[in-house]
This record gives C-alpha cells, structure tokens and sequence, in this order.
C-alpha cells in the first residue's frame, strides 16, 4: 500500500465543509469510488492505497476543493463527477459546471441534449438546487428536461421515486363532458408528461416502473396530505395552479427530494383564480436554495412557425 499527503490551498473551512458534506458523506463516496483511503485534519487530506487510484484521488478532491468555491457539492454533482466515464483517465477537470461545455446526459441507452444555454443554466441548476422553477415559452423543452433529470438521478440511484404532477385545469374546455370514470377524464390531460417518458424509455419500460410504483403521474389536487421523501416531483404547466395549490405542492417536499416546477405565464387557464405561478414567484427567488430559470422566445424548438406564432402574440 502506498501512502500519499496533500495540503488543500488556500485554507478556507467553509470550503472545506462543502468538499467533505454532512458526516464526511462526500469523502466516504470518493473513497469508495476509488478504493483507498482518505483522512483529513483540516486542509491535510492523507490517502492510503493503490499507487494509481490514490493518485486520481488526490486529484479528484483537489479538483473538487476549487470548485467547492463557487458550487455547492450536492450529492447528485458529486454523483455526476464520480460517474464519469474518463475520470480514472482524464487529467484536466472534468468536473460539471456552468462554464463548462457539455451537451447531454443520459437515461440507461437514450441520450438527453442540451440544445442551448438557456436549457444548460436550467440542467445546471436541477445538478446545485432542490427546488427549481422554469419559466418560459410553450416548447423550449422545459418538461422533458426535467422528465430526463429524473430518470437520470433515479439512474444513479439519489432518488427512490418520481412524481410528475400537474393541475387539471382545461383549456377552455370542461372534463366533466367526457366520457368515463375521474380516472378516464383526467389521463388525456396528462398524456404530455406520458409522450415524455415514452420518448426516454419507451412504453414496456414506463409501464413496468408505473406498475412498481417507481413513476407516478397525477392531477395536482391529489398532492394535499403527502410527504414524499426520497422522490424527484415535477410540476408542470403550473401557471394553472391556484395560490393555496401551489403553497400546497411546494410544501409536499420531504428529506431528500428535488422538484422542479415548469410552466408559461403567457398560458394562463385558470378562469376566475389568481395563477399561484406568477404569486409564487416573487416571494421564492430570494430564498438560498431555490433556483428561477428562464426561457425566451428564440429557445423554442417545435416548428419554426411556432416561435413567430409567439411573438406575433406577444405583439
């Protein structure tokens, strides 16, 4: 066994802190990762193992201990760096972030792009924060980069369960006129978040994880009373929330959770109500931890009418 020491500079303990993680979980990951191990008192880090993987090791919290800088270590960016495929290679950084120029992610097979930077900040800040809203134009891919996040922390093993939610407010139209039970009426409304999924994985794979109750997809109103842990929870087309459903929803979060909440205040359907989207919005972006991205006109990308058809609204 080899033995190694390296001195972390400059000295800064709230660096230190972010490296390290509650209870040094992010040091007992890397050790893991790279089969040696790490002691540290301080800004001192010792490594004992394997010549090779000590070495990357010591690379790797060096790496991280620049970046614990100006990013927050969270479990699924330690997750993400660690499970690159090139790291027991790679010399330079390969570390995620904002200024770094990488352009998918994956599910199992299916490969999940990231078309601009607009959807980059947004991925970016699903990787730092737990609680996430998308605020933009009909088509900029908000949903189905906050399905493929899903999938992908479920593929790496951070999160038990995904729920995607959305309210069951019509366009103009009533369900109460279609046919069928409550259950029949409300699946076409949230066929969008389905079209998703089977895109991803395809229908054997998506019904499998509906039968096992991996995925779960309902109206928002079925929310109130829970707690979910251990869960990755979506809100979409949110703008059609009332203010008490969506105080309702952000308070559902549980111990190690994200959620991510999508929608386009330009697509207000709620008759006679205030959208909870719009009321929200003012009194979370100031709070550490809540991250507000948004998408413009030219992030569209259905057909290219679509983004004309937007701005000759707007005008």
């Amino acid at each position: 066994m080899d033995k190694i020491e390296i001195k972390l500079e400059p000295v800064d303990n709230s660096r230190l802190l972010n490296l390290c993680g509650p209870l040094n979980n992010n040091i007992k990951d890397i050790e893991s990762r790279f089969d040696v191990e790490i002691n540290h008192r301080g800004n001192l880090f010792y490594f004992v193992g394997i010549k090779k993987n000590i070495t990357i090791a010591s690379r790797a919290i060096k790496d991280l201990y620049q970046k614990a800088e100006n990013n927050d270590i969270s479990q699924l960016m330690l997750k993400e760096y660690l499970d690159q495929p090139n790291i027991l290679k790679e010399k330079k950084s390969i570390f995620k972030d904002s200024n770094e120029n990488y352009n998918s992610f994956n599910f199992k097979n299916y490969r999940i792009k990231i078309e601009n930077s607009s959807q980059k900040i947004f991925y970016n800040s699903i990787l730092k924060d737990d609680l996430v809203f998308s605020i933009g134009a009909a088509g900029s891919g908000k949903t189905f980069l906050a399905i493929g996040a899903a999938l992908h922390c479920y593929e790496l093993n951070l999160i038990k369960k995904i729920v995607l939610v959305r309210p069951a407010v019509e366009a103009g139209e009533n369900l109460g006129f279609l046919p069928g039970d409550l259950s029949q009426k409300i699946d076409p409304y949230l066929r969008p978040m389905y079209d998703a999924l089977n895109t991803i994985m395809g229908s054997q794979e998506l019904n499998k994880m509906i039968d096992h109750n991996i995925i779960e997809v309902a109206p928002l109103a079925y929310m109130r009373g829970r707690t979910l842990n251990n869960s990755f929870i979506i809100l979409d087309e949110a703008q059609n929330s009332t203010k008490e459903q969506m105080k309702m929803f952000l308070t559902r979060l549980g111990k190690n959770s994200k959620s991510v909440i999508t929608g386009d205040i330009t697509q207000i359907d709620l008759p006679n109500a205030f959208s909870g989207l719009v009321h929200a919005l003012p009194i979370i972006s100031d709070i550490q931890g809540v991250s507000v991205c948004k998408f413009k006109d030219n992030d569209v990308m259905r057909h290219p009418l679509v983004k004309k058809i937007i701005k000759a609204y707007e005008n």
